[in-house]
C-alpha cells in the first residue's frame, strides 16, 4: 500500500512538472511570436517596399519631384502638383504604403484648381529611415513638408488643408493639432490609438487571437521603438483642432482598423466635424466604391474651409 502511495506521488509530480514546462514553454512560444510580430510592425526596410506603380504624369497632372530634409536628418521625397487657386492640400498615405496611393485623390482635387503636395514619412516610399513610430518622429516629417510649402510663393498660406488614408488619416489628425495653421483635415479610414488599432489587425492579418498577443506586441513595440502607446492617441489631440473642421469616413466593414475609430474620433472633436459612415465599405474604400458622392463631399467640404472654385 505504501508503495502504490508512493508511486502515484511520483506519477502526480511528474505530472505536475510536465504542465509546469508545458505552461513555461507555451508563454516563452508566444513572447517570442509577439516580439517577431512587434518588430515586424515597426520595421520597413528598403528591399521590403514596392516600387511606385504610377505618378502625376499618368493622371495627366502637371508636377515636380521634390524633397525636403527632416529637422534630425531624414531626406523625404515626394511630389508636387501646382495650385491653380492659392489652397493646396498636403496628400499623406498610409501605413507601409507610398505617395501614388492618393494619385486619383490628387486629380480630383486639380480639377477643382487645389495644389497637391504627396508627402512622405520616414520608413516608407523611397524616403530615408526604417523604423515606423505612428507619429512620434513622423511630425518632424510633415512640418518639413509644411515648411516647404511656406517657400511657395504661388501658396496662400491661409489655405493649406491635409488629407490622409488610414495611418495616414491618424498622422494628419496629430499633425493639425500640432500645427494651427492648417485649415482642414480629412481623415479616411484612420486608427483612433496605436492600441485599438493593433487590437483590430493582430487579428484579421494574422489569425492569432487579440489576447494575449496585442497587448505583447504593443509592448515590444514599445520597447523597441522608444515610444509609449498612450501617446499615440488621436482622440487624445482632435478635440484641440477645433474652430478647424475635421472630416471622418470610416466603413462599416473596415478589418484593418476598429470600426469604432470613427465614432470615437468624431466624439472627442470639437465644432465644426463631419462623420461619414457607410456600413457596407471596407478599408479607405470611399473613393473607389463611392466615387462621385467621395468627388462631392469631400471637395465641398475643402472648398467650404480652404476656398477654391
Amino acid at each position: 500500500m505504501a508503495e502504490l502511495r508512493a508511486r502515484r506521488k511520483y506519477w502526480l509530480r511528474l505530472g505536475l512538472s510536465a504542465v509546469v514546462a508545458l505552461v513555461i514553454v507555451s508563454t516563452v512560444a508566444i513572447v517570442l511570436v509577439a516580439r517577431s510580430r512587434a518588430a515586424e510592425l515597426i520595421s520597413h526596410p528598403r528591399d521590403q517596399r514596392e516600387p511606385l506603380e504610377g505618378s502625376p504624369a499618368d493622371m495627366g497632372l502637371p508636377y515636380e519631384d521634390v524633397e525636403v530634409v527632416s529637422v534630425d536628418g531624414f531626406r523625404l521625397v515626394g511630389w508636387y502638383v501646382p495650385t491653380q487657386n492659392g489652397a493646396v492640400v498636403m496628400a499623406q498615405h498610409g501605413y507601409k504604403s507610398d505617395r501614388d496611393e492618393l494619385l486619383e485623390e490628387a486629380e480630383m482635387l486639380y480639377r477643382h484648381g487645389f495644389g497637391v503636395l504627396f508627402t512622405t514619412v520616414r520608413a516608407h516610399d523611397a524616403s530615408d529611415g526604417e523604423l515606423i513610430t505612428f507619429g512620434a518622429l513622423e511630425m518632424k516629417d510633415l512640418e518639413a513638408w509644411y515648411q516647404f510649402l511656406l517657400g511657395r510663393p504661388e501658396i496662400d498660406v491661409q489655405r493649406i488643408g491635409i488629407i490622409g488614408n488610414s495611418m495616414g488619416g491618424f498622422l494628419a489628425i496629430q499633425y493639425t493639432a500640432l500645427n494651427p495653421r492648417i485649415r482642414a483635415v480629412v481623415a479616411h479610414s484612420p486608427f483612433s490609438s496605436m492600441d485599438d488599432t493593433v487590437a483590430t489587425s493582430v487579428e484579421a492579418f494574422t489569425g492569432l487571437p487579440a489576447f494575449p498577443f496585442a497587448p505583447l506586441i504593443v509592448f515590444w513595440a514599445e520597447q523597441m521603438a522608444g515610444i509609449d502607446s498612450a501617446e499615440i492617441d488621436a482622440k487624445q489631440l482632435i478635440g484641440t483642432i477645433s474652430p478647424r473642421p475635421v472630416f471622418i469616413l470610416m466603413g462599416g466593414q473596415d478589418q484593418s482598423v476598429l470600426v469604432a475609430s470613427g465614432e470615437l474620433l468624431y466624439e472627442a472633436a470639437g465644432e465644426p466635424k463631419e462623420l461619414w459612415f457607410e456600413p457596407d465599405l471596407g478599408h479607405v474604400a470611399f473613393d473607389t466604391e463611392l466615387p462621385e458622392e467621395f468627388e462631392a463631399r469631400v471637395v465641398g467640404f475643402l472648398e467650404t474651409y480652404l476656398g477654391g472654385g
